[in-house]
């Protein structure tokens, strides 16, 4: 029986404005051993994938609302799939995979270190059906608008970030035991920064 846990409903209103997270967003990767509160988690999530639940529209744009993008979570306390309709995760193990991440990510120490790390897994083929080889472009583009906004919202909540390119695919795949049909495309690790 799979474990579902809701999130507390995103906050709308931050203590920080836009033009001071762009200006003092920057990539950190000394992460102190802290974990990060559900708020901040479920802020993030909503950040990187979420929706208005009034309009439907979601934090970030789709090319022709495909929506290609699926996000888990790697924590201490395991790996989690986001539920955007129900602002929730599903926690599919229970087994802290950061070692394990950080190996596929070609022994980047700071991804076991850090208490978050987002991954941005894509299929291609529900943009591509509709825009063909140019839909992959448009793929790479949202997980680019997506990052961005993980990268802001960590910035407004005191937290570090740092976008995570250099891994191993099907070493990554393994380690998230992903379906075939979804490849890893980008990461970012969160936590608490060294000063």
């Amino acid at each position: 029986m799979q474990e579902i846990v809701n999130l507390p409903k995103p906050n709308l209103e931050g203590l920080m404005s836009l033009e001071q997270a762009i200006v003092g967003r920057r990539s950190r990767r000394e992460f102190l051993p802290k974990s990060l509160t559900l708020e901040q988690i479920g802020q993030l999530a909503w950040a990187a994938q979420g929706q208005d639940t009034r309009s439907k529209y979601r934090t970030v744009p789709s090319a022709g609302a495909t929506y290609p993008l699926d996000l888990f979570l790697v924590t201490e306390e395991g790996l989690f799939h986001y539920l955007l309709a129900k602002h929730a995760l599903e926690k599919l193990s229970d087994r802290d995979l950061r070692s394990a991440l950080a190996s596929a990510a070609w022994e980047q120490g700071f991804i076991e270190a850090a208490p978050l790390t987002l991954i941005f897994a894509a299929q291609f083929t529900r943009t591509t059906t509709r825009y063909g080889k140019r839909g992959v472009r448009y793929v790479y583009m949202e997980a680019g608008h997506a990052a961005q906004n993980v990268h802001l919202q960590a910035e407004s909540l005191g937290l570090g970030s740092v976008a995570v390119g250099a891994f191993d695919d099907a070493s990554v795949s393994k380690v998230l035991t992903l379906p075939g049909h979804l490849e890893p495309i980008y990461m970012v690790t969160v936590g608490y920064c060294r000063k």
